[in-house]
């Protein structure tokens, strides 16, 4: 991944680092070890970073009841219900990843049947892309929410005079913060799990998008005792609390972690229809979705962390909300510069609003499997027009000519292998649609590869400590029984990772 995209047959590592590339012939002439390794041909790529991930919340994900690939509201129930079994009696049942654009009828559910399945224990469960969830009577009663009950940038759903149980955007947040904190025992072993996984993928780093401080202590210490290995860029959550400890303690660059962003949310998801349009959307036409917070936020927030010299990283899925996070961001970035600053999704963007990334540095950090999740109902989100400037990766690329690429996951399957499939072939598994998914905005293989590690890199300030195998650079490499550049595109979802290193150090083996 160096800048002529070059290859080399051999390399050597010591304390960490890479020290060497070269032949195999000049290689073996120069050094000597007593650790050789020889991965027969195979290919090798640096470690695949994650630029938009929820490592700690898809740790404690694994904890809670899986609802990804329900195909119906009933199924959702009978998960629910064989999960409590495990539960002691009245512990809040938690989960996540329901999706109503997955089921015969493409509606929100209403919480009747949770209601009578859980009378005693609170229930919230989430759908697949956090920014809606629906809980029980028993949940709702806790928390205190009633009818009528208005906020900011969320919607409490009421039918007939009753709470439907659907909480979109920051109504989910009035519910889930009366959820008891876990211990820390649950804690570690949430991120020893999400570790696990994601080094058995062939991810050496994630960026952890949103998370508070005292999670990042957490982190630290886990990293410092040699529990957890994984790099990791975090992005500081929007409250106060985050802001005057990132202020008071300062920057942090250790090996193994980066803090110098936020991240803030513009809108909501597209799938829960809260993200921010223009215009109404074109199946709920009395409907545009909306801001979580008043422009006035985002511009104090800009404010503060453009004179601090820290990072701003904003979710925005709408083409209303990226207007309005591009134009905020251009009222302080004033032209090129290379504070990196990054948009979050860039996932549906006005024809006139693409120039915006380019004449001020602006990042768009996108997730390829996003488009081809939401490509089945996407158009009739948005129409016929509209949706042409949605999942406009191509397009986005040519702004700067660099851009990071990610999962989201939990929120999608933790694959970078689905990703690089998305980003390039931009179908889904079962070939979908025939030639691919609006094709002119389709990445090269080396373009994704490049989003999957250098350029994942430079978005977290990281280009000259990892993203590429060169010297003096981290050790965070992998092994893969395809070569992604050549392989047939049918070949692409069927590789495997043989092995994964971090610092010179094998953590993972097939």
């Amino acid at each position: 991944m160096n800048e002529k995209f070059s290859t080399a047959e051999a390399m050597v590592v010591r304390d960490g680092k890479i020290i060497a590339t070269g032949t195999n012939e000049d290689i073996l002439k120069e050094f000597e070890s007593d650790v050789m390794e020889d991965a027969k041909g195979k290919t090798i790529f640096p470690g695949f970073i994650d630029a938009h991930a929820h490592f700690v919340g898809y740790g404690f994900s694994l904890q809670r009841v899986n609802l990804v690939g329900t195909g119906s509201w009933e199924e959702v129930l009978s998960r629910c219900s064989e999960f409590a079994k495990g539960l002691p009696a009245g512990q809040w049942l938690t989960g996540r990843g329901w999706d109503q654009n997955d089921w015969a009828v493409e509606e929100f559910p209403t919480n009747e049947k949770l209601n009578e399945l859980f009378p005693d224990r609170p229930v919230l469960i989430t759908r697949i892309d956090g920014h809606a969830a629906i809980a029980n009577q028993k949940a709702l009663d806790i928390a205190g929410v009633k009818p009528g009950d208005k906020l900011t940038g969320g919607e409490i759903e009421v039918k007939n005079g009753k709470l439907t149980g659907i909480l979109v955007d920051n109504a989910v947040d009035l519910v889930s913060a009366e959820i008891p904190a876990s211990s820390d025992q649950q804690g570690k072993e949430a991120l020893m799990l999400a570790q696990k996984n994601c080094f058995a993928t062939g991810l050496t780093g994630v960026h952890d998008c949103g998370l508070d401080y005292d999670a990042v202590e957490k982190i630290q210490k886990l990293q410092e005792s040699g529990d957890l290995k994984m790099r990791m860029y975090v992005m500081l959550s929007d409250n106060k609390k985050n802001f005057e400890w990132a202020f008071t303690k300062g920057k942090i660059r250790t090996q193994r972690l980066t803090v110098c962003g936020f991240k803030v949310y513009a809108d909501g998801a597209l799938g829960s229809r809260g993200a921010c349009l223009l215009q109404p959307y074109s199946d709920k036409p009395d409907w545009s979705g909306f801001l979580l917070s008043a422009p006035e936020h985002f511009d104090s927030v800009a404010n503060i962390i453009y004179q601090k010299g820290w990072q701003m990283c904003t979710h925005a899925i709408g083409d209303s909300g990226n207007r309005t996070i591009l134009k905020i961001y251009a009222k302080y970035l004033k032209g090129k510069n290379d504070l990196r600053w990054r948009i979050e999704h860039s996932q549906v963007v006005n024809e006139n609003d693409f120039k915006l990334f380019g004449e001020n540095s602006i990042i768009p950090s996108v997730q390829p499997t996003h488009g081809t999740s939401d490509m089945y109902w996407a158009g009739d989100r948005l129409g016929a027009e509209r949706v042409k400037g949605a999942y406009a990766y191509q397009r986005l690329l040519k702004e700067n000519n660099w851009m990071p690429l990610g999962t989201d996951f939990p929120v999608e399957d933790i694959s970078p292998f689905k990703t690089f499939f998305a980003a390039v072939v931009r179908q889904d598994a079962k070939g979908f649609p025939a030639g691919g998914y609006q094709m002119e905005n389709a990445l090269t293989r080396e373009q994704t590869i490049r989003g999957m590690t250098i350029w994942a890199a430079k978005a977290a300030f990281e280009e000259k400590q990892k993203g590429s195998l060169e010297k003096g650079k981290f050790a965070d490499f992998i092994i893969l029984d395809t070569d992604l550049m050549n392989c047939p595109n049918a070949a692409i979802l069927k590789t495997k990772v043989i092995a994964t290193y971090v610092n010179g150090e094998r953590l993972y083996k097939q």
